[in-house]
């Protein structure tokens, strides 16, 4: 055998052995299941060091779980919808089919050198017919449960290319096409009711114990339940309320204006006809070019107009005048707020511009009743000023109080508010799941019937980059025959957003062959839920979220048993260069080819394994990346030696010390490695471990005059291999062969430790003075303190230095030093 590992030659080998010997492929049985899940990508073309990181992560995992007897699901798709695929067929004037197809087979010809133990037979990409039909079924299914709407929203709209835009197309407010100002524009889209499982997203969070507290605290804020108060408030000289809500009942006596979003469907009716409607037409317009977030960040001026009209505070029957103002949007809450100036910033940065009354209704404790606001609201709790009969009651209390006394006139009720807004699913696109709906003239919006199914994307469809979705330029998918009246109708051409494709594909990996149902509901309770879920961080909001939202809806539709799809949640760093994010436009990108091509698979995985914990971001090493090859040559260079100078077969006649400390050391490296493994998935820990072991023998056999115990050193050799297997897996499978064994590591059970191994007949002890080492002793495991002491005090080293001076006392750690400290 050569003493150089050939990583080309071996992983080749052993990958075809695994993909010919259908090694990872899984079907249900009684052993207990363990299903491990990396969150599929989106088809680039290209993996990165991100991918090799997160996908090695995943197969330490599946493959570690099936040494320990599991029955273990790892199956890998792709998340194949989306806009790059559309703008690829605009700017190449390729089919978006053909280009995520093509990058498809790359990305699965470059992932297969990586040896991950996926089950291939269980692929899917969400742009298939026979996947897209059942994210269809399911819509459908959530529109006969009424959680399917459509209503007028606002979008991205470019006028010079005439199309709607992502809010990823949209850069610094211009098109990214080209440069031009976007504006917003209504449009009528499907929404899911997300809403409707607010309460139910946010308390099953305690459930989420294998989860990060940072992404189940994001969770929470995203959903963002708030108590307060919904309050009306009429409209002088019109038949129509404004409802708002507060969370803070308790300062609706210092309202002294309203503020309405430009967008508010009441603005053109309070205008109309006006001397302020050209203005404020004008000043909507405006606003159409300015981002959400920028209109509402703290730094941005506050900017609004009178409307010329006065609603009446329901609480004190004062007329208070309506306003437009930027920092409003129609999207959040009503998109109408009662303006509390003393109290919140925002509210009194804008009445200090337009001279606004500011009234004081809360004052400090430490405060008199003369109290008065300038440039800094007052937003903390305290005592009730100017509010009639709650004056001098604490302001929480005084919460409940004024928000019963707005029930009881009937201006209002207690309730709850989230954050969370419902889920807009249309996207005016081609590339993604069609609607299944139709618009008849006689019948309406209509479902498309299930046996219809799958709505397909049409070939005949023109990408120019203008006008709403391609598909609109199909006439053989725009008409149709109504599912109803059989009568000419047109389909929908809006196509779902990605993010409805990802919400469920777990499932269908537990049975994706399936062409009569969307998974058999015996597959799902099998596998699901899954157990360990490994993905980035930045999809800690949305897919789980929509993932969780999805899956409590097929609980209900009764699909599933399981209130959550994931157990367990891994988010993995990034990997950076020179202190950033990979990127080609920094320049500082790594290619997973180049590493595996020049030190080989195993080198790769176990560097970005070894060289952080997995939750942490890595710093790309040149110099790591060198010294796990090293490590792996010198794992190769230990087994090839043995073997080739016999030393599995030495033998010995009596345990001498260096056997014993050999025999403690693999074990005690078993029982490291598997504690990482099993709870923390601490993988550097766990390679830094078997690196030791690795040392350690070398040592054994090295050793001056020493006579090597063959079966305890094979022993040793062949722990190592084993522990290393999840990791390096393929110089594994070829040392097990080299050793002379003629099954597969993937067969194998995980090492056991002997818990009598790990009890040591002596320890070492150091013997301080006065905090400075002075000698290291053996002492039997079982030695007393006082023995400890006494060995201490007569050590020769230690006498030297304490002879004439005063012993102040001795600190003994039992089995690890002794302190004697002196004046």
């Amino acid at each position: 055998m050569d003493k150089v590992y050939e990583s080309k030659k071996i992983e080749l080998k052993w990958q075809d052995y695994w993909k010919k010997n259908n090694s990872f492929v899984t079907t249900e049985d009684h052993k207990p299941k363990y299903y491990v899940l990396e969150m599929f990508p989106y088809p680039s073309g290209k993996i990165h060091m991100g991918h090799v990181r997160n996908y090695s992560i995943g197969d330490v995992i599946a493959r570690y779980k099936t040494m320990k007897g599991f029955n273990v699901l790892h199956p890998m798709g792709w998340d194949a919808f989306g806009l790059p695929a559309e703008n690829a067929a605009i700017k190449h004037g390729i089919h978006p089919d053909i280009w995520t197809k093509q990058n498809i087979q790359d990305m699965k010809d470059q992932l297969s050198l990586l040896g991950l133990s996926y089950d291939w037979n269980r692929e899917i990409a969400t742009c298939n017919t026979d996947y897209y039909k059942w994210t269809q079924w399911l819509f459908l299914q959530f529109y006969k449960h009424d959680l399917v709407y459509k209503k007028e929203s606002r979008v991205n709209w470019c006028p010079s290319c005439e199309t709607v835009l992502a809010n990823e197309q949209v850069v610094s407010g211009k098109c990214e096409r080209c440069d031009n100002v976007v504006n917003k524009k209504l449009l009528s889209q499907w929404y899911f009711k997300i809403t409707d499982y607010a309460d139910k997203l946010l308390e099953d969070i305690d459930q989420l114990d294998g989860w990060p507290d940072k992404v189940k605290i994001m969770q929470e804020n995203w959903i963002g339940k708030s108590e307060g108060a919904e309050i009306d408030f009429a409209i002088d000289g019109f038949d129509k309320k404004l409802k708002v809500f507060t969370t803070r009942p308790d300062t609706i006596y210092g309202a002294t204006y309203m503020v309405l979003a430009p967008e508010h469907p009441y603005i053109d009716e309070l205008i109309n006809g006006t001397e302020y409607e050209t203005s404020i037409k004008g000043f909507a317009h405006k606003l159409q070019h300015i981002s959400d977030i920028d209109r509402t960040s703290a730094e941005a001026e506050k900017e609004g107009l009178f409307t010329g009209r006065y609603c009446i505070n329901p609480i004190t029957n004062k007329r208070i005048p309506i306003y437009v103002a930027n920092y409003v949007l129609v999207d959040y809450g009503t998109g109408a707020i009662m303006a509390v100036p003393a109290h919140d910033q925002r509210d009194l940065d804008f009445a200090n511009k337009y001279n606004l009354e500011v009234i004081p209704v809360i004052k400090p404790e430490d405060a008199d009743d003369s109290f008065k606001i300038t440039n800094e609201a007052y937003t903390n709790s305290g005592i009730m000023i100017n509010s009639e009969e709650f004056n001098g009651v604490n302001s929480d209390e005084a919460f409940s109080k004024i928000a019963e006394k707005i029930e009881k006139l009937g201006a209002g009720k207690r309730t709850s508010s989230f954050r969370l807004r419902d889920w807009l699913l249309s996207r005016q696109r081609y590339w993604g799941t069609p609607i299944p709906m139709v618009y008849c003239e006689k019948c309406g919006t209509v479902p498309i019937k299930e046996e219809d199914l799958p709505v397909e994307l049409p070939i005949d469809v023109k990408f120019t980059g203008k006008g709403l979705s391609p598909l609109t330029t199909s006439e053989t998918f725009m008409y149709t025959a109504c599912p109803k009246c059989g009568e000419k109708a047109k389909r929908e051409t809006d196509t779902m957003d990605t993010f409805v494709d990802s919400s469920w594909y777990f499932l269908r990996y537990t049975d994706p062959k399936n062409s009569e149902e969307v998974f058999g509901k015996d597959k799902a309770k099998y596998w699901m839920p899954v157990d360990q879920y490994i993905g980035g961080v930045e999809h800690a909001i949305l897919h789980l979220l929509y993932s969780r939202f999805f899956n409590k809806v097929l609980k209900v539709l009764g699909l599933v048993t399981f209130d959550e799809p994931f157990k367990n949640l891994l988010t993995q760093g990034m990997v950076l260069k020179d202190g950033a994010k990979m990127s080609k436009s920094k320049g500082n990108t790594v290619s997973p080819e180049e590493i595996i091509e020049k030190y080989g698979t195993d080198t790769a995985r176990l560097f970005v394994l070894f060289a952080a914990p997995p939750e942490r971001d890595l710093e790309w090493s040149d110099q790591g990346v060198e010294g796990c090859y090293r490590f792996i040559n010198r794992v190769w260079r230990l087994v090839i030696e043995s073997i080739n100078n016999g030393y599995f077969s030495s033998a010995k006649d009596s345990e001498q010390k260096l056997d014993k400390d050999l025999k403690f050391k693999i074990h005690s490296t078993i029982k490291r490695v598997t504690d990482d493994l099993d709870t923390r998935f601490n993988f550097n820990t766990a390679i830094s471990g078997i690196m030791e072991l690795v040392n350690d023998l070398y040592k054994y056999k090295d050793a001056d005059n020493n006579i090597i115990d063959g079966s305890l050193f094979k022993f040793g050799v062949e722990t190592v291999v084993l522990l290393l297997s999840p990791f390096a897996p393929h110089m594994a499978e070829e040392l097990w062969e080299t050793i002379g064994y003629n099954v597969s590591v993937t067969t194998l059970d995980w090492p056991k430790y002997d818990e009598k191994a790990l009890v040591k007949d002596e320890e070492e002890v150091i013997f301080q003075v006065n905090g400075k080492m002075r000698n290291k002793v053996l002492v039997p495991s079982d030695i007393s303190e006082e023995d400890m002491k006494k060995l201490a005090l007569e050590n020769e080293k230690v006498v030297q230095v304490t002879e004439g001076k005063s012993i102040v006392k001795i600190i003994v750690v039992p089995k690890k030093l002794v302190n004697i400290v002196v004046k």
